[in-house]
């Protein structure tokens, strides 16, 4: 949410981390466009890696939509962990990743070094990562949004088989996230559990606001049920570049992100349409949040989302569209 949302994201290559220094946040794309001499063409195969958040799931159901049925295009996903993504994009496996968290290494060893693959813009969303309460909490304990009371709070979370220490909720476990690392760092009496999945999360959430439970855990944005939870995010020590370059000693909060979008190298400069309207393609938290909670808590399929919000956003979606097509 996802590193984290899901990090959300920090890419990992644990040889050269030290090596690197992290690349600038929310830095533009170089323009892509075909290479010298490529004429635009239909647009055939897309191959959209998918991974497990929901508003991953809504920016694809919203861009394989429009480049089937307005390009022609035949859409091909695979459901991935981030990391194994990365991988197949630079082995020529998969086209394009549609919701990249940060990830500085593998830019830097992918995209500078190797040339396997480009950034292909931004998304338009703000992600932003960390740890939260139900606001119940906040208002029971006012003083539990600073992390140096939460072990004040500890024996609220703790369970029968948390070991005496109170329980910190993680999601999905391919999610790269920095908290048994913080948890350690900051002396804090807790211990991470992974529950499972964005929607074992969502499920923790609501039922511990609902029922005035006790819940922390991670949590990021974009994401549809802070628009239904407003959930109180936990002050840690704050953000700098570089502060969660090391996991050995990382005490700070996550690194927020303009999320972007990665794009296999061959596949960008080959002129096909799909690549230009996924360059294209930049919408907002509130945009994803509105498709992604059709998909998850409002019994529509993937297309039917997509195709409500298309109807209802044409001025945007159209701002997208290649200018020049064969198809």
């Amino acid at each position: 949410m996802k590193s984290v949302r899901p990090l959300r994201f920090r890419g990992t290559i644990l040889a050269v981390a030290g090596l690197f220094a992290l690349a600038a946040c929310g830095s533009a794309a170089p323009a892509v466009v075909p290479a010298p001499g490529v004429q635009p063409t239909v647009c055939g195969k897309v191959r959209i890696a998918n991974n497990a958040w929901v508003g991953y799931e809504a920016n694809v159901a919203v861009v394989s939509y429009l480049l089937r049925h307005e390009l022609n295009c035949t859409v091909v996903t695979k459901s991935e962990a981030e990391e194994t993504s990365w991988k197949r994009l630079a082995a020529g496996q998969e086209d394009v990743i549609l919701e990249n968290w940060g990830h500085d290494l593998l830019k830097k060893q992918l995209i500078d070094q190797d040339k396997t693959v480009v950034e292909a813009g931004l998304t338009g969303n703000k992600g932003v990562i960390g740890w939260y309460v139900p606001p119940w909490m906040k208002e029971q304990y006012p003083d539990i949004t600073n992390y140096k009371n939460l072990n004040k709070y500890a024996s609220l979370f703790k369970t029968a088989s948390s070991g005496g220490k109170g329980v910190f909720l993680d999601g999905d476990p391919t999610y790269v996230t920095d908290d048994k690392q913080l948890i350690k760092n900051l002396n804090l009496n807790f211990k991470v559990v992974y529950s499972g999945s964005e929607d074992a999360l969502i499920k923790a959430f609501r039922a511990g606001q609902k029922n005035k439970t006790p819940v922390i855990g991670y949590f990021y944005s974009p994401q549809w049920l802070l628009s239904e939870i407003p959930l109180v995010h936990i002050s840690l020590p704050p953000y700098t570049p570089g502060c969660d370059a090391d996991l050995d000693t990382v005490k700070c909060d996550y690194q927020p992100f303009d999320l972007d979008k990665i794009e296999n190298r061959k596949f960008a400069y080959s002129g096909s349409p799909a690549a230009e309207l996924i360059k294209k393609f930049n919408w907002t938290n509130d945009d994803q949040n509105q498709v992604a909670r059709d998909i998850t808590d409002g019994g529509l399929t993937p297309d039917q989302a997509a195709k409500k919000w298309l109807d209802m956003h044409r001025a945007t979606w159209q701002k997208w569209m290649p200018g020049n097509l064969t198809n």
